[in-house]
């Protein structure tokens, strides 16, 4: 979407007729450039952290915001990373360090331009929203966890695990993100003539009760999706038909109020480097979860591994308790070399 394969199809006379869920190339920017997020957020008076794009040229400027920053410090690459462009950083020496091998090419093209923010301190969710460019629908809200180890440590990744409903999302709380983010985030892309059709991933920090959002995706977020769209009792075509003739008004959401979990299982090693082509044990068995798979591939007859993400096992129950035990009670029955997944998820909100 941020290379312009919405902008493709509007091209093509012939490809015109096929709808497309997902932004034009221009609002795809929300996700591609952080800066340019930032600056649309801080045009329509959206609450976010401070910030300061870092480039070679204003460096020294650049560690002079940092210094009056308080940490941990938070580096994220403008472009695309593939999930791996944001660095906190407990040290400043060591944050101005990595500041500079960043702008030097750690990211390659993504951190030629470094967003750094003032930390946020809060619970972090995210909340999505379906979009025709008028109306608008509010998917359900999720947690997920994003570092590579156990109580929140280690490396970031693309995302360990994810819980839907959020306990801790309040009726009040998500009213707040209705009226101060969504609603402005809507009618910030009609004031600023761009067109937007799809998905709006808003990832947010609940700041003692207060949203902030830390960023935008153009698309449904991973693992989000594997406990968000289970939930949607709704039939899930019928709303992507309405977006693509431009009728969301028309249609309403409903969704199962059990409590969804989805647990990642990933290569040893990620979110470094791994080994892959492993085959993966036990997948013929019945589960009491669904098994999505992500990073795998199917040769002569056999599924092996193929990515740092391998597999996501999603479960449902009438608490996190017992979804998280059957999706954990899924994954004792799957085995491949050097699989590792986090035994926490969800915990912190038993």
């Amino acid at each position: 979407m941020v290379k312009g394969i919405h902008d493709f199809f509007i091209a093509d006379k012939e490809l015109q007729k096929v709808p497309v869920i997902g932004p034009q190339k221009l609002a795809a920017t929300l996700e591609g450039s952080k800066e340019f997020a930032k600056q649309f957020m801080f045009r329509h008076s959206i609450p976010t952290a401070e910030y300061f794009t870092a480039t070679n040229e204003n460096i020294s400027d650049a560690f002079s915001f940092m210094e009056r920053q308080k940490a941990p410090y938070v580096l994220k690459a403008d472009g695309l990373a593939a999930g791996k462009g944001v660095l906190i950083i407990e040290d400043l020496v060591q944050a101005k360090e990595e500041l500079k091998s960043m702008l030097a090419g750690k990211f390659g093209a993504a951190s030629k331009k470094v967003v750094i923010e003032e930390c946020l301190k809060g619970i972090e969710l995210s909340t999505f929203v379906l979009t025709d460019g008028d109306s608008y629908l509010v998917l359900p809200e999720a947690k997920d966890y994003k570092r590579i180890g156990e109580k929140d440590t280690g490396l970031n990744t693309g995302g360990m695990g994810a819980v839907s409903p959020v306990p801790f999302a309040s009726k009040e709380f998500l009213a707040k993100v209705e009226e101060r983010i969504i609603k402005p985030t809507i009618e910030g892309l009609k004031k600023d003539s761009i067109p937007y059709t799809g998905f709006i991933f808003i990832g947010l920090m609940n700041v003692n009760g207060d949203p902030k959002v830390i960023e935008y995706n153009v698309r449904m977020g991973d693992p989000e999706t594997e406990v968000v769209i289970p939930r949607l009792k709704s039939d899930f075509l019928e709303i992507l038909e309405a977006v693509g003739k431009k009728n969301l008004k028309s249609k309403k959401s409903e969704f199962y109020d059990e409590i969804y979990t989805t647990v990642m299982v990933v290569s040893g090693g990620y979110p470094e480097e791994y080994k892959k082509n492993f085959e993966i044990q036990g997948l013929d068995q019945q589960f009491e979860s669904v098994v999505f798979h992500a990073g795998t591939s199917l040769q002569q007859g056999k599924v092996i591994t193929s990515g740092g993400r391998v597999l996501s096992v999603t479960s449902s129950g009438k608490d996190i308790k017992e979804a998280l035990a059957k999706s954990y009670n899924t994954i004792k029955k799957i085995d491949f070399e050097g699989m590792y997944y986090r035994k926490d998820i969800g915990l912190d909100l038993i």
